[in-house]
């Protein structure tokens, strides 16, 4: 008991202070994971003498992941992904089990052995690739949901690559040892003739579809009956570990039965509870699992043959990375999916251990070989964070090569022009048409413009980032230009062309924080509106009403932060250094706290004397001059544009 304490103990502590660290640096949780099995295993020496059986254990966190994933699958969706499934994914694993097959046969190895090796190979990591695609929410990309259909189809894969391996090898093993019934799943169906065992596959699916369909939601309401959240937790675990079990004693995936019965729950009101019950588990166990494979890996072998390991798993990456992106060519995926897809697939997977120890049982592959095979495997899944960061780094130097659709010819020219109708532009072109004014609308986004159309409004496609676009609007002839898209950097290129083309032109502009509104300031914005201020104003006005004061008290403290907020971030803009960040400028630190407490102290003096409201002239005249409607706190403007007017 003690010594199962100390290495809790030790994997708990790598894992809490490797992983932030690595999340800090930007190379994600899985790097860190992996990166805390190396140094309590190969460097340390400290991860004990169980890490095998304590992979298996962990080895649950996939399946629970796999689960997870089902549950946000809608059936329909699955199916629609059959193409890429059957294609793609079997594709995949066919061309690069026949080159990695070729490459082990051109350098010495019998067929059956470099059969193994390309089966082995042909698998990627679905535990470090979904987490990672997940975690950077990659997942909703074309590559990434390629990616998990290729994931998903080599789960399928590894059920008839088992089949296979038998048949590689003439030597009969009478009695295998315990541990090479360990290293393999318990197979319940190994000694029913063919026909036989089919029939009890079937029944065993056929019992995970009842399962999600019919038995879970009386199961459910029945523990839930008792009202103890414990059993609710109980409950959801005993589904997950009682398929995996299943599918395990049939000779199937665990992982590929749990994502089975996550899609059939897809639908069910019980989704959201059991994502809730099971995501713990899935992550602790994940994050286990990485740190294992991580304090498994042979350093040892690694030092005494360097050029042969790191040429090796160098050989397969590029292998699976050459096939992947012609895959990914002959789709027709874009540029940026592409390299998202063949980096994130171009490791071995996990998998590949269980198939080498049931090669080692089977005595199909040298033990020795067998080691350096499972090195490989390591390695390349250790490599595969870096080559997501790899993948971060060249999408932000690759242009989306997506076909590019004809900007639209705009027949109306109107003296107000909007740039983007997404949620924000919405808004304000309807008040500013149904209040009788004309406007040009312009958006990027396509579908945005053309599901405006359908509700009766006009707008035009186009990038308004070109000058050409925006002189086609009418630029030369407009009076105002509002900008309210929810690019920062396409925001500010917007109101620098349109003040260098018209001085005298009044613009307004959406900002996402201060920053961008001191960005925009100085660009030329005559007025700049946080996206986000007046609502937040709004509900903290309700929320002091539901708290004793009055309406007018309420509103009044609301007003008062309004203006002080609008003449406070003037004076942060004149503090504000665009070289420097915010949180290391001390100046504006300073100015800021300055500026906080003066607040703190008009708001708390406002309703102080007698619980009774102050007068407007009590306060300072810039404060008593601001005025406008309680119900949306507008501030008056002055009539001519003036830049000294402090932004919203």
């Amino acid at each position: 008991m003690t010594e199962i304490l100390l290495f809790a103990t030790i994997y708990l502590l790598a894992m809490t202070i490797a992983v932030p660290i690595s999340t800090r640096l930007g190379l994600g949780s899985v790097l860190g994971y992996l990166l805390a099995g190396v140094a309590i295993g190969p460097v340390l020496g400290v991860a004990g003498n169980s890490v095998t059986e304590l992979q298996h254990v962990a080895e649950f966190g996939v399946v629970m992941m796999m689960f997870l994933i089902g549950l946000e699958l809608d059936p329909r969706a699955l199916w629609a992904m059959r193409g890429s499934l059957i294609g793609l994914g079997g594709s995949q694993i066919i061309i690069s089990t026949l080159l990695i097959m070729a490459v082990a046969q051109w350098l010495g190895q019998t067929w059956q052995v470099a059969l193994v090796l390309g089966m082995v190979f042909s698998l990627s990591s679905t535990a470090i690739v979904l987490q990672t695609l997940n975690e950077k929410q990659l997942m909703q990309r074309p590559g990434g949901r390629n990616a998990f259909a290729v994931l998903l189809t080599q789960d399928i894969a590894a059920i008839p690559m088992l089949a296979v391996m038998p048949l590689l090898t003439s030597v009969a093993i009478a009695q295998p040892d315990a541990a090479a019934e360990s290293e393999v799943s318990v197979n319940l169906l190994s000694n029913l003739p063919g026909w036989a065992a089919a029939l009890a596959t079937l029944a065993a699916v056929g019992l995970v579809v009842l399962t999600g369909r019919y038995l879970y939601r009386p199961s459910f309401t029945f523990v839930h009956s008792a009202h103890l959240r414990e059993l609710d937790t109980a409950l959801a675990l005993l589904v997950v570990v009682g398929i995996a079990s299943l599918m395990n004693m049939v000779g199937l995936s665990p992982a590929l039965g749990t994502f089975l019965a996550g899609v059939l729950l897809a639908q069910s009101e019980f989704r959201h509870e059991l994502e809730g019950q099971i995501a713990p588990f899935k992550g602790l166990l994940l994050g286990l699992f990485f740190v294992t494979v991580g304090a498994g890996m042979d350093f040892g072998l690694l030092a005494e043959f360097p050029l042969v390991v790191l040429g090796a798993t160098l050989g397969v990456i590029l292998i699976k990375f050459v096939v992947l992106g012609l895959l990914a060519r002959v789709v027709r995926m874009a540029r940026r999916d592409r390299m998202l897809f063949s980096l994130s697939l171009a490791q071995a997977g996990e998998f590949g251990f269980v198939l080498i120890s049931f090669a080692l049982s089977l005595s199909i592959l040298p033990t020795d070989l067998a080691r350096g095979v499972q090195l490989v495997i390591a390695l390349s899944m250790l490599a595969t964070p870096l080559m997501f960061i790899l993948y971060d780094g060249l999408s932000r130097m690759v242009k989306e090569d997506k076909p590019e659709t004809p900007a639209d010819d705009i027949d109306h020219q109107e003296p107000i022009i909007i740039v983007g109708i997404g949620r924000f532009g919405q808004v304000v072109n309807r008040l500013v048409t149904f209040s009788g004014l004309k406007t040009t609308v312009l958006d990027h986004d396509l579908q945005v413009i053309q599901i405006m159309r359908r509700f009766g409004f006009r707008g035009y496609f186009g990038d308004p980032t070109r000058p050409e676009v925006l002189d086609a609007a009418g630029l030369a002839h407009a009076r105002i230009l509002v900008v309210a898209l929810d690019d920062p950097q396409a925001t500010l290129r917007v109101v620098e062309l349109a003040r260098e083309a018209r001085p005298d032109l009044h613009i307004i502009a959406r900002a996402y924080d201060r920053e961008q509104v001191f960005r925009l300031r100085r660009a030329g914005a005559d007025q700049v509106v946080r996206e986000l201020f007046d609502a937040s104003i709004r509900v903290g006005r309700y929320v002091l009403e539901k708290s004793g004061h009055t309406d007018y008290e309420a509103a009044e403290l609301a007003r008062i932060y309004y203006a002080m907020d609008r003449r406070g971030l003037r004076e942060l803009a004149d503090a504000w250094d665009p070289d420097v960040p915010i949180e290391k400028n001390q100046q504006y630190i300073q100015l800021a706290q300055d500026l906080n407490r003066s607040l703190e102290s008009a708001l708390m003096a406002r309703f102080a004397v007698d619980g009774r409201a102050r007068t407007v002239e009590a306060l300072p005249d810039d404060l008593a001059a601001v005025d406008g409607p309680t119900g949306e706190l507008l501030a008056t403007e002055p009539a001519v544009p003036d830049r000294s007017d402090p932004p919203n």
